[in-house]
Order: C-alpha cells, then sequence, then structure tokens
C-alpha cells in the first residue's frame, strides 16, 4: 500500500496523552499497572506512514505492554523537559532510547521550542558575535539554520558541531541516569542523507559519533545497532500510507520490512535482560 492508496483510507496514530504530559503521543494509550516498555524516540519510533511501528510488533512478541514515546523531529530536549515521560520512562521494566541527532536541542549557540525541537527559536550573543554576516530571522529550523551555517563558514561551523556534540553527550548521561530500570539504545540510520553535514564518515544520527554512543552508553544495559538488509531498504514505500505529496518524505523513513528487523533486533536485546 502506498500514496495512491491514502484516498481511501487513513492511518490512525490513536494520538494520547499520559497523566499531566501536554505532549501527544501515538496510541492506543497503555497502562502502566505491570510490568511494561517504555520506547523513547523520534520520528521513526513514531512510525509515520507504518501501520505497525516497531515498538507495536515488539508488543506483540514479548506480550508486554509497550509504550510509545516517539515524537516526530525530537531532540533529547522534548523528553528531559517532560517531567511525566521522565517519570513513566523511569518505572519501566525496559527503556529503549532511540539515539537521536545532536541538532534539535538548545545548547550554547541557540534555542529551540521546547517541545518541537526542529524549530529554531533564537541565536545566542555567542553565535551572533561569530557569525556576524548572518541575518537569523531568515530560519525556523535548525536543518536550515545549520546548512547555511556550513556554507557560509565551514571553519566556524566545526566550533558549533563541537558545541552540539558536547551538549548532546551531557543531556543524553542526564537522561539516561534517570532511568531506573536497565535502559537499551537503539542506533538506526538517519533520516535523511545530509552527507555535507555529518560529522563522521558513517551514516548514522546527524552529528552523533559511535566515539560519543559508546561514551553514554555505560549508563546504559546494552547498545543496538541496527542495520537495514537490503530487501528492507529495496522495499522502499512498500505497505506504508502516506499522500503522494509526502513521498520524498516517506522514502527517508523506515518502511514496514525496516521496522520489523528493528523490531526483531530490539526484542532479542530485551529477551537478554529478562
Amino acid at each position: 500500500m502506498g500514496a495512491t492508496d491514502y484516498g481511501r483510507r487513513r492511518l490512525d496514530y490513536a494520538l494520547c496523552r499520559y497523566g499531566t504530559s501536554k505532549l501527544l503521543f501515538r496510541g492506543p494509550l497503555r497502562g502502566t499497572s505491570v510490568p511494561y516498555v517504555v520506547f523513547v524516540g523520534g520520528t521513526q519510533t513514531f512510525g509515520r506512514y507504518v501501520e505497525t511501528p516497531f515498538p507495536a510488533v515488539v508488543e506483540q512478541s514479548s506480550r508486554m505492554p509497550c509504550i510509545n514515546f516517539g515524537c516526530q523531529n525530537a531532540g533529547l530536549d522534548v523528553f528531559l523537559h517532560d517531567a511525566e515521560v521522565m517519570k513513566i520512562a523511569a518505572g519501566a521494566h525496559v527503556s529503549v532510547v532511540q539515539v537521536l541527532g545532536a541538532h534539535n536541542m538548545s545548547n550554547r549557540y541557540y534555542s529551540v521550542h521546547p517541545r518541537r525541537n526542529d524549530r529554531f527559536i533564537a541565536p545566542s550573543k555567542l553565535l551572533c558575535s561569530i557569525y556576524p554576516e548572518v541575518d537569523f530571522a531568515e530560519f525556523h529550523f535548525t536543518r536550515h539554520l545549520l546548512e547555511a551555517l556550513k556554507q557560509v563558514s565551514p571553519t566556524r561551523f566545526a566550533m558549533v558541531v563541537h558545541e552540539l556534540q558536547q551538549a548532546w553527550i551531557a543531556r543524553m548521561t542526564l537522561l539516561l541516569g534517570r532511568m531506573t530500570g536497565p535502559c537499551v539504545l537503539l542506533h538506526l540510520g538517519p533520516e535523511e542523507p545530509i552527507r555535507e553535514m555529518r560529522a563522521q564518515a558513517s551514516a548514522g544520527p546527524l552529528f552523533v559519533t559511535k566515539a560519543m554512543v559508546a561514551q553514554v552508553s555505560r549508563l546504559a544495559a546494552g547498545v543496538v545497532y541496527v542495520t537495514l538488509s537490503h530487501a528492507a531498504v529495496s522495499e522502499a514505500t512498500a505497505g506504508m500510507v502516506f499522500p503522494a505529496i509526502e513521498k520524498e518524505r516517506a522514502l527517508q523513513l523506515p518502511g514496514v520490512r525496516a521496522h520489523q528487523e528493528i523490531a526483531t533486533a530490539v526484542a532479542q536485546a530485551i529477551e537478554r535482560l529478562k
């Protein structure tokens, strides 16, 4: 199923809220009175355009309630700023945390929206002093901002990347430190291949190197690196549901087989923790 089927039906993401959280998450709503698994992540964890995202597939195989705290275009800030989400995640039997990019976070150079972390809010005085020729009023999204800064000065841009990486390590350390149960880090491929902006040779979350993941992994029970099979990649949007105008976006996200492969890897990691 693909774009041509979108007119006949739409995906019901069963959006719901947990407790006092202001965030909308993919449902159905799950209870926390019995042992449960929490998935914290971005658009891939949310499962945009996919009827059964990998947290739901894991739920079917593990027979444990799985709470999908995937937020579209999320950075780490959206979770750290939500006390309800952190409380539920801390009480999980197992937490699965997707390794997110370092660009969608407030830092010494710029601030982002507290809930929509891909939205650029304002530059700091420090960034304005480093890039005096840039009109920051032109930017509304972090990727657009960073692409422009890279073009203006790759040398100065390296300073920004270094700050983002240091902020990511600090923020991930804080998030993982709040988990009371075992936590599994989930490393997936990039949402979109902006290779000219990457700080590492291997594809992965923006500006996050494997060395950075290794540094924070001491606080986790393990790291799951998922490399999709050729079959999963070649299936592209097969089985996904999306409007035709969003096909390019759908091509950049995991498809149905990809979610199944991710679920298999995660389920095996959870099983080893039992």
